[in-house]
């Protein structure tokens, strides 16, 4: 395993036996990655998943379905943050690793991540499994390529994720 990213891990008190427990795997950071603008933010993807995002996009509009993107492109160092804040806060290391993957382990690192919100709906909550726009996405998403990446009792013992979907073409 990468070296900077056993350094990470140890002064996050992340150990190498949790990232074996909950077979997670180590994402290359994206390398190419263009941006763009949905919900009036710019936002990094790359190039193949942003065509498929706006494509799809387009589509669950042309069906009355508003999607929007709350998180895509993450670089480690922002994995590395997000949890330290949570750490500052008071949380286990145990609980953050249930909702946020440890740096160099997240999809978000490749490019291809992105997490959906409705407008109006809460943001990365559950209750997005009740909205029109996830229905829609269960049907339609494999059109275009996205996945979602964590549904309830997945292997990598993240909570269940209605919001989170992953390019990942055939």
């Amino acid at each position: 395993m990468n070296a900077a990213l056993r350094a990470i891990w140890l002064d996050l008190g992340i150990a190498e036996s949790v990232l074996v427990a909950k077979q997670l795997r180590i994402y290359a950071e994206a390398d190419s990655l263009v941006e763009f603008v949905d919900n009036e933010r710019v936002w990094l993807l790359i190039p193949a998943a942003a065509n498929a995002w706006q494509a799809m996009q387009v589509a669950a509009a042309q069906d009355g379905i508003a999607l929007q993107i709350i998180s895509a492109y993450r670089s480690t160092e922002r994995q590395v943050e997000l949890i330290q804040y949570k750490l500052n806060a008071g949380q286990s290391i145990d609980a953050i690793l249930q909702v946020l993957a440890p740096p160099g382990c997240s999809e978000h690192h490749t490019g291809r991540a992105v997490d959906v919100h409705t407008p109006g709906g809460e943001m990365a909550n559950e209750a997005f499994e009740q909205t029109p726009a996830y229905a829609w996405l269960l049907v339609n998403a494999g059109r275009f390529g996205f996945t979602l990446s964590f549904p309830r009792d997945n292997p990598f013992g993240y909570v269940f994720e209605p919001w989170h979907w992953c390019y990942q073409p055939t």
